[in-house]
């Protein structure tokens, strides 16, 4: 371990851009081991909802012990794990007891259904799957029971699926298990047999560009893809997005999105263990009044979130009143930030430093970044400037040549945070990054004078009504200065006579009434008249991912149908 004993102080480069992080060179587990002997009776991991409260002495044990349980069930260096659950405390733990072992983490989203999770399941290789059994009105149990019928008849450790052919293992999170599979507890008490000079061994084996996570990414059509991740993709970007933040061992970060996204377990788990921060965890899934209990609570200085999440905080009527003065920073991300919600964000949250990130899964994730002290201005009309050791060019989307400052084009990147490749799917990464290392996001985007980014859509968002060039996004930030609109989504629908039309959704401000004539009016105000959407819907919901983001092409597609647009379509 003389490379971690001789590393710089992490606290004397954690605002130096030009410093080589103090990562480089090291695994999660060594990283996680420094922490901890640095902050031991720090606050790691807090559960205000569950009264759990580990420091980081003891969440590093629960770690090995852990580790030592996956060892004791057979679980070797490079063998995939998978986990199907909700944020629950055993996520993290097992997050970096995998790492400890040199397992891949496969992160399943909580809200796969059977057919979902038996393709992830079987194209992920995993040798094992640790699950919650019940949340909401999701049967975790009933739901794996109906894809690998063979574990009801199966002895712990020896399951044969035809289906799954690797899968061994099913491990429940809970004190109840699934006939055929073990609880969290039944393997923490086998892993008494497993030495610590085992784990040690196991440890040997680890360098920082093994892979060590995977993540499905949400495509909107066909099967999701498998972002294969390394020890060094994960802890850089964990320590340049802290460094965005000013993060250290005195902030404490709460941590509402989901885990089994790369919002939550690297910006959320990586970055607090990489710069000593607590990471505070408010429920199991996003809740906005649990969140800003846990704000107020545990004196959280840093809020992560997608921009619907932070919204629903501010409409939360608990708001008023309460003491959110500990809060300083924090990332907004995942998809395009409102300015006007970020400004809320900074007037009513007090999130005077609060910054912005963007990114793919594919990067680990985040690729710019605005910084804690840039200029409000900044930070609510970009998505800040590349991370140091990331580098960002805008291209033509048909040519590929790289363009200039203001100019419209598709975002790439290439750098430490760009993934090993999509699992099982060489022809897929090929298509992602090109022979030169860089990844195309599908992101429009411009680059300002000054080196910072603005995203300005989705290329496969773009809108062609009549000839004409239409950038959702654009008719969104509009849409966002009405004082009765708190949330809007703007797409693209069939139309016989241009080709497209736009239609906007709508949800108002509580206790706000409009109609969809002054919303058109108040477009013709302003706007070109091409950009003014021909359909207006108000709406209580939009259709989301379980990070929040909007899925356009639900509302499309639930357009077409109410309005019988096919026919215009295909006419």
């Amino acid at each position: 371990m003389e490379r971690v004993q001789a590393m710089k102080n992490p606290a004397q480069t954690n605002l130096d851009e030009n410093a080589m992080p103090w990562v480089d060179g090291l695994t999660m587990p060594e990283v996680l081991r420094e922490t901890a002997g640095r902050f031991p009776e720090h606050d790691a991991l807090v559960f205000p909802a569950l009264g759990l409260r580990l420091s980081y002495r003891e969440f590093c044990e629960q770690v090995d012990l852990a580790a030592r349980g996956l060892l004791a069930l057979g679980i070797r260096h490079g063998e995939h794990v998978a986990i199907w659950a909700t944020n629950v405390p055993e996520w993290v733990v097992l997050q970096f007891a995998a790492a400890r072992v040199g397992a891949v983490l496969v992160n399943i989203n909580p809200a796969y259904r059977p057919f979902e999770l038996k393709y992830v399941l079987n194209q992920s290789d995993s040798v094992a799957l640790f699950l919650v059994r019940q949340f909401k009105t999701s049967d975790y149990f009933a739901m794996l029971a109906e894809v690998c019928p063979e574990l009801a008849a199966a002895t712990p450790g020896e399951l044969a699926s035809k289906d799954f052919p690797k899968l061994r293992w099913v491990v429940a999170l809970e004190d109840a298990a699934p006939v055929g599979g073990i609880t969290w507890r039944e393997m923490q008490q086998r892993a008494e047999s497993v030495s610590a000079d085992k784990l040690d061994v196991a440890n040997k084996l680890l360098e920082p560009h093994q892979p060590i996570n995977i993540q499905y990414t949400s495509g909107t059509t066909g099967f999701p893809k498998a972002a294969t991740l390394s020890h060094r993709n994960l802890l850089f970007n964990g320590y340049y997005t802290g460094m965005c933040q000013a993060l250290t061992a005195d902030d404490r970060v709460c941590i509402p999105v989901p885990l089994y996204h790369c919002f939550g377990c690297v910006l959320g788990t990586i970055t607090s263990v990489v710069h000593g921060a607590a990471m505070v965890i408010p429920a199991e899934s996003f809740n906005a009044e649990a969140t800003l209990d846990a704000i107020e609570k545990e004196r959280a200085t840093s809020l992560y979130g997608v921009p619907t999440m932070f919204i629903a905080q501010l409409q939360d009527p608990t708001l008023p009143g309460r003491d959110l003065s500990s809060l300083r920073t924090g990332i907004m991300a995942g998809s395009p930030c409102p300015i006007e919600v970020m400004r809320q964000v900074i007037d009513r949250l007090g999130a005077r430093e609060v910054t912005i990130g963007y990114g793919l899964t594919e990067a680990s994730p985040i690729i710019t970044q605005s910084r804690n002290t840039d200029p409000l201005e900044i930070r609510v009309e970009t998505v800040g400037r590349a991370l140091p050791g990331v580098e960002v060019k805008i291209v033509d989307p048909a040519t590929g040549k790289t363009l200039g400052d203001n100019e419209q084009g598709e975002l790439c990147a290439r750098g430490h945070g760009i993934m090993i490749g999509y699992y099982h799917n060489q022809e897929a990464t090929q298509a992602a990054i090109d022979p030169d290392g860089w990844l195309h996001s599908g992101d429009l985007a411009i680059r300002l004078p000054n080196g910072y980014y603005r995203i300005t859509g989705r290329i496969k968002d773009m809108v062609i009504r009549g000839g004409e060039n239409i950038y959702p996004r654009e008719i969104e930030e509009f849409l966002f200065t009405h004082p009765t609109i708190e949330q809007a989504a703007v797409v693209g629908v069939p139309d016989h006579k241009y080709g497209e039309e736009l239609c906007a959704w709508i949800k108002l401000k509580t206790g706000c009434t409009c109609d969809e004539e002054a919303i058109r009016a108040f477009c013709r105000d302003r706007l070109a008249r091409y950009k003014v959407p021909r359909y207006v819907k108000f709406v209580e919901t939009f259709p989301q991912t379980v990070t929040g983001k909007i899925q356009k092409f639900k509302i499309r597609e639930l357009m077409i149908e109410e309005y019988q647009l096919e026919e215009q379509e295909t006419a």
